[in-house]
This record gives structure tokens, sequence and C-alpha cells, in this order.
């Protein structure tokens, strides 16, 4: 390592903002390599530059590529942390402490975030786990004194724990008394916008956030209700910031049923192409309203989507099924999945890019496809009778598109 390059390093780790061309030269050197340090130092700089969004897609692709990488979760929890995203950051540093139980950093984490919620008891427990370890950890010892010096209101006994389905259909009632336009869909609350426009927001998410027990639920969903029923389109007028956001989706016929207004056209094989405004937290879809704002037209929305995702290919992992779920496979196995992890995998199978990376994993024949999923696109060859029955076999998750495709030169067909 260059001392240029340790002296950026050393700046990072410092929780300083790096210059542009700091950035860049971080970049370049992370590109050219193999392991998962230096992209997590760049991730890190992101942050500290409070570019906590940028920094979000590429440690969600380090944990799919290093899941056995204690300190990507780590990193990945700091900037879910830094978007106040508490319940999915407190899950990825629970994922940490199985690959490294007992880990200090993160239970250091686990505390503070305790100690916001109102947790005195687990936040005290939890610091007193990591000094038992080393006495002379001085964040630990802060945190300590902290404790000591602040009173903090009495955890809601455990018998009045919130379930999932109590908290979801408190949640889609407060909802309707809002008059909010919604539709619960798996994981996920669909929610129309005043705009037309339709945001997607994980009810996971906001279920894991929420600790306060049934006396406080009525309040927390009324207020959470008026969130989502504020939420703005965030559609830019601006022409050339709106291109640059944007990313085509493939979706199934009749989705525009659950996507009412959102700008879309005929796909191949059957399926719909709809348009995103690229967003870590939300799915969001590209009002039709919009190409009078911007003066931009339908053929220039394709056109910049498509551009945009070219540009951005995804990785190809060798998978396996095991007993009904997909997991990474060590060696290889015949089944492989495009796994941006974005949403956008299925829309990547038709560009030239990705194309090519396919073409060298698996060959220049036919292809069959599984969409069931948004996180990833699976395939195999058509030739592989075991691996397009296994596909056969899998389903779909219910945001997912059903049935197999056939993926040739020529494009996507229905299998």
């Amino acid at each position: 390592m260059t001392a240029n390059l340790e002296s950026i390093r050393r700046k990072v780790e410092a929780g300083e903002a790096l210059s542009d061309s700091e950035l860049a030269t971080l970049r370049d050197a992370a590109s050219g390599s193999t392991g998962p340090t230096l992209w997590l130092t760049v991730a890190h700089a992101l942050v500290n530059a409070e570019a906590e969004r940028e920094a979000l897609p590429l440690l969600e692709r380090l944990r799919r590529d290093f899941p056995k990488d204690l300190q990507v979760r780590l990193g990945l929890a700091r900037a879910l942390l830094g978007l106040e995203r508490n319940g999915d950051a407190e899950e990825v540093l629970r994922e940490a402490l199985v690959l490294s139980p007992g880990d200090p950093e993160a239970i250091k984490v686990l505390a503070v975030l305790a100690l916001r919620r109102g947790e005195k008891g687990r936040a005290e427990q939890y610091v007193k786990d990591v000094l038992a370890r080393d006495p002379f950890d001085a964040e630990a010892r802060l945190l300590k004194e902290e404790l000591e010096a602040v009173e903090l209101p009495v955890l809601v006994p455990a018998e009045e724990q919130v379930l999932r389905p109590e908290f979801n259909a408190a949640l889609a009632a407060a909802l309707r008394r809002a008059g909010v336009k919604f539709r619960l869909q798996g994981r996920d609350v669909l929610v129309k916008l005043a705009s037309g426009e339709v945001a997607r927001v994980n009810v996971g998410s906001l279920y894991s956030a929420y600790q306060g027990g049934k006396r406080w639920l009525a309040e927390h969903v009324e207020k959470l209700a008026a969130q989502l029923g504020g939420l703005s389109s965030g559609v830019s007028e601006d022409a050339a910031a709106l291109e640059r956001q944007l990313r085509p989706v493939l979706r199934p016929a009749g989705f525009e049923s659950q996507a009412v207004g959102a700008l879309h056209r005929e796909g191949p094989a059957g399926l719909e192409i709809f348009y995103v405004l690229e967003d870590p937290q939300y799915v969001r879809y590209l009002p039709e309203s919009t190409l009078k704002a911007t003066g931009l037209t339908v053929e220039a929305v394709d056109n910049a989507a498509w551009r945009n995702l070219e540009a951005h290919p995804a990785p190809i992992r060798p998978v396996v099924v095991d007993r009904g779920v997909v997991r990474l496979a060590e060696t290889f196995s015949g089944l492989w999945a495009v796994v941006a992890g974005d949403g956008h995998d299925g829309a990547r199978l038709l560009t030239q890019e990705q194309r090519r990376r396919l073409a060298l994993q698996a060959g220049e024949g036919p292809l069959r496809v599984n969409l069931g999923w948004r996180e990833f696109a699976l395939l195999c060859r058509e030739s592989d009778a075991a691996e397009c029955e296994a596909l056969a076999k899998l389903g779909h998750a219910p945001d997912g598109i059903p049935g197999l495709f056939r993926l040739t030169a020529e494009g996507l067909s229905r299998s």
C-alpha cells in the first residue's frame, strides 16, 4: 500500500471527510482489489461525508459477496443508523453476532440503540457484557457513565409485546383512517402518493423498529400513517437530473393496477416495463404526469433508464436450491443468480453487458430463467434437465413474477 493510500485510509478511520481527489484515488485502488477491505473503506468514506444513501448499495453488495466478513456487517449497520433505519441496523448487528459471538463493537452499538429506545435494562446488560471482557474499553465505560447519569422510562413489560400480525393490522387500520391509499404486499406496504406515484415501504423494518408494546401501538401507527401519507414523490423537474436516476424494472402483466399513474410500456414475454427512481429506501415509480412537467418523452425515459442499467451490471454467483431456499454455492452448481439485489436484476438480463457476462459463465446456449424474486434472477442452461426442474419447483415470492422464461440471443420469451 502506497504512503498516500495509507494516509487516506487513516483519515477515513479517523472519521474525516476526504477530498474529491482522495476519494477518487481510493476508488481506483479498490477497483483493482479482490477482497472487501478497500471497498469497505470507500463505504466508510462516503458515510463520513454523510453520503449514506450512496454507501448503502455498495455495502449491500459487499455483504452478498463476502457473507462471512464481520467488518462488512458493522459498516452496513453504520450506514443504516446514519439513515435512521434503526430496525434494519439492529438486524444486521445480530447477524454480526452470529458470525462473531460476543463481538464488542456490535454489542456497543446495540447498547446505543437500546438507550435510544429507553430500554435501560437491556443497554446496561450489553455494556456489562463488554466490560466483563475488557474493563478498559473506553467506549463501554462512557456508555456506562451515561446510563448511570440518565433516568430512562421503564421498559414495557414483555407480556405486552406486539406481534407482527397485530402490528400489520393496526397500521392498515391507521392508514385507512388517514385516507391513505395503500396495499399490504408481503413484507412491504405500497402507498399511493398524491402525485399518483406509488412508494414501497418495508413493513418488516417498521415493525422491527417498534418497541413500545401494546399500550403505545395506536399512537405509533397513527404517526406512521401520517408520515406515509405525507411522502412526497421527490421527482425532480430537471430533466437531466431525472434521467440520471431512472432505472427499468420488469413487472407481470396487469401490474398497472398496483402502480396507478406510473409510466410503463409493453415488455418482452408478456411482461411490462416500468420505470423507477433510484432510491435505497423506497421503490418509487415514475408518474406519467412527469413527462409534461419535464418535457421528456417516453422514448427519452426508456433510453435513459436502460443506459443507466447497462452501466451497472450485476455479479453472477453460483447457487443451489436447498429445501426450497436459494443459497450461495462454493463451487460450480449448474444454477446461477444475477444478484445485485436492487430490484433490477430481471431487467439486467436484457442488457448487453449482463448477457456478455452470463455467456462467460453459462455459455452461449439458451437459458431457463426464474424471475420469482425481485432480489435476484435465477438461471440455468436449458440443456440441464435437473436444474430446469429445480427452477420449476421453486415457485415465486408474492411480489415476484410467476412461471419460467427462456433467454436466448433474440431476447426473453415464455418457456
